[in-house]
């Protein structure tokens, strides 16, 4: 039972009668001061679990999360209640900025939204740290962890950052735990076992069903099943961009209210899509999975995979957007061996190689006790993509190797409002000395002046930081417009007496750990397709949750036959691969030195190297897309 003052806000801000299950134990626990958990289904109710309280505890909250469309939903859901929230992303214009740091350092906002990037900006924290922090809300909070399918290094971090904010409490949610997962969330935020609240992930309304389809025949499968089901809204997964864009074209020449949605279309493009999407009771989008994050849209009857998902985690999270109504949908898995090659490919791709990985790390022990790297620098050099750099660097971190301090930007460009005369003269006499001197500093270029934050302290023999301090509240005045660029991350070598070779091969150990877990992933599903069980008792056993039987509503449960799963169209290779290998290596590029590089190259995975060098517009890059990666490294020599 909740409290009076939760069943008042509940009803008469938010409009809902009654709480959904696991809702208020989340609720209790947070507004007692504690932390908590909440693992709950797509449409399950996560996000009331951090609005609510948001109105009842001092000070804001602070909701991180990684999507700028799903935060711009929840604020315009909460704005229609009068409910006053905002986000910080890099849409706002520079009025809109300084609004909300307005209005949140008035006290006049109950939620701000943030992606979890935005905490390596130095400006932002040095600004948060004088905000009083009442909650921190952490969505997807699944990818803190290594062992989840979506790890994310900006995630891991967001433990240590509550605890430097001194956040009193944190509510972190995900609609995809395993047990593991579970208990490493509940570590890295101090949140008892007893304030863990997993709902279960049981959707009785969901019929599932997995076919085994060869490539050849994919499109013919789709378009029939698609005839013969309920008309509905319909979500239609697929793995890379160019095959939304097919797919989408021949459900439209069948008739059908098709259409494509991917992270390659313009942003005004995939706007009208969902808002399309929005509105029809009919549409098909034929996506990938960066569509559907905060689509709060009830009524989706049917959700069907034309490629595999890379793991169960993404297979539970997709087809729990369908049915949120609680009326009858179909989600349907069509399983072709093909794609396990592609999947895996992805993963091979991320893997550096151990001399790039060696490379970074005597690199980075040999900058001194102090020390500060861009990201992007270390990728391009080591050809090794950002996000791996950034996970090496977190595992050096937790191995006690080095210890982030702040990160900041090596660049400030502002555009003056008005005169330097103006601006000095708004300012009290000592702040305007040293304003001027800061001023002086700077470079014109046509409209922008530049100034170099470092070279600017040294000189005026200031910390960095009041240097930083003056430049933000000449922008906060309206004085000036700030820009910033150079992201530099801060570093202070902790242990003194690491052996090079030994720490990178044992960081190489642990990619090569990372990948094996997402074959793993791969082969799960695999296996749930493939499986003779009960679809559903199959998949909430991955989750840690037991059926007591047979669930009554997926195509086993049925009797419906079970095909066995076509093996992937082979690819062999000839004498006309070994001349182009001979070829693309006779080439010289310095981007595909090593086996892996090559290999990499000829499956068509994307590298910094290859990108720098222009490679990805050669004729024979992904020449060998369809082989799997282990067979084009050992056909390449690796």
């Amino acid at each position: 039972m909740s409290s009076p003052a939760v069943q008042s806000v509940l009803q008469q801000r938010f409009g809902f009668p009654a709480l959904r299950p696991g809702q208020g134990e989340v609720i209790e626990a947070l507004l007692a001061g504690r932390s908590a958990l909440a693992v709950f289904p797509t449409g399950g109710g996560k996000s009331l679990c951090y609005q609510l309280p948001a109105l009842l505890v001092d000070g804001v909250t602070l909701v991180v999360s990684p999507l700028i469309a799903l935060m711009k939903d929840q604020i315009d859901a909460l704005s229609a209640r009068d409910i006053p929230a905002a986000r910080l992303d890099s849409s706002l214009d520079g009025e809109a900025y300084r609004q909300v740091w307005r209005d949140l350092e008035a006290g006049s906002l109950r939620l701000l939204y943030v992606a979890p990037e935005r905490f390596g900006n130095e400006r932002f924290l040095s600004r948060l740290r004088r905000v009083p922090i009442g909650l921190m809300a952490i969505d997807e909070a699944h990818c803190i962890s290594e062992w989840g399918h979506n790890f994310r290094p900006d995630y891991l971090k967001l433990a240590r950052l509550a605890r430097q904010l001194e956040v009193p409490r944190v509510v972190a949610l995900t609609a995809t735990a395993t047990p593991r997962v579970v208990e490493q969330i509940g570590e890295a935020f101090g949140i008892a076992p007893g304030d863990r609240v997993v709902t279960g992930f049981h959707r009785p309304n969901l019929f599932l069903r997995a076919t085994a389809v060869a490539a050849a025949d994919r499109q013919a499968h789709l378009v029939s099943r698609l005839r013969h089901l309920p008309p509905g809204p319909a979500v239609v997964y697929v793995t890379l961009q160019h095959t939304a864009e097919k797919v989408a074209e021949r459900l439209v020449a069948e008739g059908f209210d098709a259409v494509a949605y991917h992270a390659g279309m313009a942003a005004d493009d995939r706007a009208r899509v969902q808002d399309r999407f929005m509105a029809s009771d009919a549409t098909i989008v034929v996506a990938t999975i960066a569509f559907g994050m905060g689509i709060d849209k009830a009524n989706i009857r049917h959700v069907l995979h034309y490629n595999l998902p890379k793991a169960l985690e993404n297979y539970a999270q997709e087809i729990g957007r369908a049915g949120r109504d609680g009326e009858p949908s179909t989600c349907e898995l069509l399983a072709c061996r093909d794609d396990a090659v592609t999947l895996a490919n992805f993963s091979y791709g991320d893997t550096p190689t151990p001399e790039a990985v060696a490379g970074l790390v005597h690199e980075l022990l040999s900058l001194g006790e102090q020390f500060s790297v861009s990201r992007y620098d270390l990728s391009s050099r080591h050809d090794i993509r950002q996000l791996v750099v950034s996970t090496l660097l977190t595992y050096l971190e937790l191995e006690g190797v080095l210890a982030a301090t702040a990160p900041f930007y090596a660049t400030y460009k502002f555009q003056p409002h008005r005169s330097s005369r103006e601006i000095l003269a708004a300012l009290p006499a000592e702040q305007g000395a040293f304003v001027r001197r800061v001023l002086s500093l700077s470079k014109k270029a046509k409209v922008w002046f530049t100034l170099d934050i470092d070279a600017a302290a040294e000189k005026v023999r200031a910390h960095r930081g009041a240097v930083v301090e003056a430049m933000e509240g000449l922008a906060q005045q309206g004085h000036l417009t700030l820009k910033v660029s150079g992201l530099r991350h801060g570093y202070r070598l902790v242990a003194t007496d690491v052996r090079p070779a030994s720490l990178a091969a044992s960081l190489s150990e642990r990619f090569a750990a990372a990948e094996l877990r997402d074959l793993a992933r791969i082969d799960d599903v695999i296996g749930l397709a493939t499986g003779q069980r009960c679809l559903t008792a199959a998949l909430l056993a991955y989750f840690g949750e037991e059926l007591p039987g047979p669930c009554g509503h997926c195509d086993r449960c049925a009797g419906e036959p079970i095909s066995p799963l076509p093996e992937a169209t082979p690819q062999r290779f000839g004498a006309d691969d070994e001349a182009m290998v001979a070829a693309v290596r006779g080439e010289g590029h310095e981007a595909l030195g090593s086996p892996r590089q090559l290999a990499r190259f000829l499956c068509g995975l994307p590298s910094p190297a290859v990108g720098r060098a222009r490679l990805r517009k050669h004729p024979r890059f992904g020449a060998l897309r369809r082989v799997p990666f282990d067979e084009v490294l050992a056909f390449v020599g690796g």
